[in-house]
């Protein structure tokens, strides 16, 4: 198959694997990823097809809709691209990507990095700030039960890796020990530039939301 083949065949499975996926992981999600790993390649020396797999399959099996399980997206991602015949160095750089781009893998000592990974990652993580940050924050706190916000309980900004994995805090909180803190994690030109008004953005609704608290 050749490349528009390859990636029209996966945007079908992703549609179909993740059709029922909670609002904040769903293929819409996975859209503005892929659109945005595809506009900071522009800007970046790097291969196109595998940006392009890592965009559209990195949530195709989340680990918290499983159990906490971290090879499972990996797993379903290599079997995927497998029935597909996709080359296996590229099925092995797409799932190290998977496995290593996620804000908790920050937690670990990093043992995998390639331009192809700065790219993905930067595309997802300008999808977790801004305007669609904020919703996505508030749609899987409700996912989970969560309170919106609680004054009593303070954001926790030495969170450790399972405390962050494991963490029932009201959503509000997830700002200061996740979202605020992207937009210093940017790999790339382009994502850092992106992610400045975004940021801002956040923070302006973030000075609303205790102004209407008061």
């Amino acid at each position: 198959m050749d490349h528009a083949a390859i990636i029209n065949k996966t945007t079908k499975f992703v549609q179909d694997t993740l059709k029922n996926a909670e609002g904040g992981h769903d293929w819409w999600h996975i859209y503005r990823v892929w659109t945005n790993a595809k506009l900071i390649a522009q800007t970046e020396q790097a291969d196109q097809l595998t940006i392009e797999l890592a965009a559209l399959l990195h949530d195709i099996a989340d680990s918290k809709f499983h159990n906490g399980d971290e090879e499972i997206g990996p797993k379903t991602a290599g079997d995927y691209l497998q029935s597909i015949n996709i080359d296996a160095d590229v099925i092995l750089h797409v799932q190290n990507i998977i496995r290593y781009m996620s804000f908790k893998s920050g937690f670990d000592k990093p043992v995998f990095h390639s331009p192809e990974l700065a790219i993905v990652q930067d595309a997802d993580r300008l999808d977790a700030i801004g305007a669609i940050g904020i919703a996505r924050a508030f749609s899987y706190g409700g996912f989970k039960g969560r309170e919106i916000y609680n004054p009593e309980i303070k954001p926790d900004l030495n969170v450790s890796k399972e405390a962050y994995k494991n963490t029932t805090a009201p959503t509000i909180n997830h700002f200061y020990e996740k979202l605020l803190l992207l937009k210093d994690k940017m790999n790339t030109e382009t994502g850092k530039k992106l992610a400045q008004q975004r940021h801002a953005f956040m923070e302006n609704y973030l000075e609303q939301f205790y102004f209407e608290c008061k």
